[in-house]
């Protein structure tokens, strides 16, 4: 077990730091078999300790599945272990007398909340204008009733891992949450119950991606690199093809 002493550069925003900026910390007694998030416990701990106020980040499941742990860490979101989410990132990837700069997701569309906290309700949105299927009310069909063949179900099933984290959004130089959208209507689109609203589905959540102010998809991929579950770009291909058939018959797509 090695305790290592670091140097963390954290930005700080809202209360006494209205503008935004970089605030250094020195943090001892950091052992190597701690998760990043125990450590920032550690810091708070010492921070309120000294009256002092403790450094907001969000967190709920810890176990890499809720997508909530959003920190860009040494300018790599999630940080620099690939296909693995903050929350899962333990101190012995670092070493003693490391500087780790911790900063949130930086895009527009995510307006920060305070310090590491954004707000991603427009992920949220971009669901509720079409990432569902509608059915009837009354005695559903059985879900084993309705034969799926193995290769789509496994294909929905890659891209259902998608935790809505937006990894990919702080990756992209243009700040584009199309690796997000990909997933959401490639998921529900290779499956029956989703055919029928697939039109109207791909649309809708593109114009609410768009509405919501986030970029334009020009390939360079980063999203890929950096999604804590390796979703593939294969997705935002499936989702262009998808949305210019829906397109081609836009006059029967319902507003």
């Amino acid at each position: 077990m090695e305790n290592m002493k670091l140097k963390l550069r954290i930005w700080r925003q809202g209360g006494k730091f209205p503008q935004g900026k970089f605030v250094d910390y020195e943090l001892d007694g950091v052992n190597d078999h701690m998760s990043f998030l125990e450590m920032l416990d550690v810091l708070n701990e010492k921070l309120i300790n000294k009256k002092e106020d403790p450094i907001a980040f969000e967190h709920d499941c810890r176990e890499g599945i809720c997508g909530t742990c959003s920190l860009v860490i040494n300018g790599y979101p999630h940080g620099p272990m690939q296909q693995t989410t903050a929350c899962q990132l333990h101190m012995r990837h670092f070493r003693d007398g490391d500087t780790i700069t911790i900063e949130p997701w930086r895009s527009r569309a995510f307006p920060i909340v305070k310090d590491l906290v954004v707000n991603r309700d427009s992920f949220d949105r971009i669901i509720q204008a079409g990432g569902f299927i509608s059915v009837d009310t009354g005695q559903a069909q059985d879900g084993n009733a309705i034969p799926i063949e193995k290769d789509q179900a496994s294909h929905a099933f890659d891209a259902a891992t998608c935790i809505g984290c937006g990894a990919c959004v702080a990756a992209c130089p243009n700040a584009s949450a199309m690796l997000f959208v990909g997933a959401k209507v490639s998921h529900l689109a290779q499956v029956p119950q989703g055919k029928v609203e697939a039109d109207s589905r791909v649309q809708r959540m593109i114009a609410q991606h768009d509405a919501e102010g986030f970029g334009r998809c020009s390939n360079i991929t980063a999203c890929e690199a950096e999604c804590p579950k390796g979703i593939s770009v294969e997705h935002i291909a499936r989702l262009n093809r998808q949305y210019i058939a829906s397109t081609l018959g836009s006059e029967k797509v319902a507003n």
